[in-house]
């Protein structure tokens, strides 16, 4: 008989070692290697067997397999979450037999969008089974009848096709959704269900691929929808194997600050629909809430403006976002000036200063630069170089950007301004909201008809006259303020 051997998985990418090493071989990440001890095999491998082949040999046909022709190409109903933010990220509402992750820090708000999402389905007709393996039933009871508040806490329909399973052991899991076959599988969270003919605890890579396994398995051969939530490391990546986003069909972040009541549900991955889509809700007393017009809540005050405001449109996989950056530039106290960013990218920031004190000869080497978006909202495509820049010499030149001005456009590193795509959605995102200018690139094609006064421009340069005309320097004595 074949003992058992032990193995080295990587939590972060899956890979197998024989013998332990401080840094995965693999994916070259410290400190990822875990034990695992593997059962020796009782039969051979199925893809090993061999066969003879007959000597009068007849025209192959297939066993499962079928001509690309003979597959329906009906379109696939997908069932409605209740909320359009949640049903806009999914590409159009839950694909029957999908497998979504849901990952996003502690406390964030992951299980109360699914305890929502598992009200309104059920409401709606759709048996679901919502499977926690960190609650008790009582404890997911009373969060329920928090949301609800005043409303009716028990309404027929709900008990009639919601059903609660507090359990962490795989193997009752699935029994028990063979028995129900519910339209929709909530399980919170994979990281605590466990296999138990396996040894490691649960949360470890084996762990965390089997269930994940089993649970697609299930999926796929009885047509059911599931929702599975993932913890997160510190660093923000979901906890478990890389194999595990492999598996799934979607994956979604919940991101926010703890701070802000705004929470953010962004798509990483969809084979169902595309990618890079946000749905933003408002945290409250009763839950999560679907802000309806995300550019409101990411727009700054215009009624007072200030020095080094740009206003810019972002496109979030197909949703466009009028977005407000900041920027203030002021003299350093130290031997190297300070460069702090909050919401755009870092590295971008760095690009746009050493362009501008290149190609437009601003000096910048000695100053102390701070950008950031307002509502906290991460913005990280080209898109926003213009406005970036622009924010940056408004600052230090202390002089104001109308604000009925949007800028678009890419910065090159040679000074020019590069088109942008998605153009048209972005203008008419911004004539909805009251805009009238729009510096754009030069060379990107657009619709008449929109509204707007569209600048074209080529050049840095050229967008910064055009965005900052002559005039008065910016006053903010006390003076002015009570005038």
């Amino acid at each position: 008989m074949a003992k058992p051997r032990t193995l080295y998985l990587c939590r972060e990418c899956g890979a197998e070692s024989s013998q332990w090493f401080g840094k995965c071989p693999s994916c070259g990440t410290f400190g990822t290697l875990d034990e695992q001890i593997q059962a020796p095999a009782t039969t051979a491998h199925p893809g090993r067997t061999k066969t003879k082949s007959p000597v009068g040999q007849k025209k192959p046909h297939p066993r499962q397999a079928q001509r690309f022709s003979e597959i329906s190409d009906e379109a696939t109903l997908r069932i409605s979450s209740g909320s359009g933010a949640f049903d806009r990220v999914l590409g159009g509402g839950i694909v029957p037999g999908s497998l979504v992750l849901i990952g996003g820090d502690p406390g964030i708000g992951k299980s109360t969008l699914l305890l929502q999402t598992a009200n309104q389905l059920a409401g709606g007709g759709d048996r679901v089974l919502y499977v926690s393996a960190e609650e008790s039933g009582r404890q997911i009871k009373l969060r329920a009848l928090r949301l609800q508040g005043d409303q009716a806490p028990e309404a027929a329909i709900l008990d009639q096709h919601l059903y609660i399973l507090p359990e962490t052991d795989l193997e009752d899991i699935l029994r028990e959704i063979e028995a129900l076959q519910p339209a929709i599988a909530i399980i919170d969270s994979i990281q605590t269900v466990y296999f138990p003919a396996l040894t490691s605890a649960p949360g470890s890579v084996s762990q965390v691929r089997e269930c994940t396994s089993a649970l697609m398995q299930m999926a796929k051969r009885a047509n059911i929808a599931m929702l599975l939530v993932g913890h997160v490391t510190k660093e923000g990546a979901i906890a478990g194997p890389r194999v595990l986003e492999h598996l799934v069909d979607t994956v979604l972040y919940f991101e926010g600050d703890r701070y802000a009541s705004h929470r953010l549900l962004r798509s990483v991955k969809n084979r169902f629909g595309a990618t890079h889509e946000i749905g933003i809700f408002d945290m409250g007393d009763r839950g999560l809430l679907e802000v309806p017009n995300p550019s409101e809540l990411f727009l700054g005050n215009r009624e007072s403006p200030t020095p080094g405001t740009a206003t810019i449109v972002a496109c979030e996989g197909t949703r466009p976002i009028v977005v407000e950056l900041q920027a203030l530039v002021s003299p350093t106290s130290y031997a190297s000036p300070r460069r702090s960013t909050a919401g755009v990218d870092y590295s971008r920031l760095q690009q746009i200063l050493a362009v501008l004190e290149k190609r437009v000869g601003i000096p910048l080497s000695k100053l102390d630069a701070y950008v950031s978006s307002a509502g906290g909202l991460a913005v990280a495509e080209p898109a926003a170089d213009l406005g970036m820049a622009i924010a940056v010499v408004a600052s230090f030149r202390d002089r104001l950007v109308d604000t009925h001005t949007i800028l678009i456009g890419e910065v090159g590193l040679g000074g020019q301004v590069r088109s942008v795509t998605q153009i048209e959605l972005r203008l008419r995102e911004a004539a909805k909201l009251g805009f009238k200018r729009a510096i754009i690139p030069q060379n990107q094609a657009y619709s008449e008809g929109l509204g707007l006064e569209i600048i074209p421009v080529s050049r840095v340069i050229d967008a910064i006259i055009a965005a900052l005309p002559p005039q008065a320097r910016y006053d903010a004595s006390p003076e002015r303020e009570q005038g």
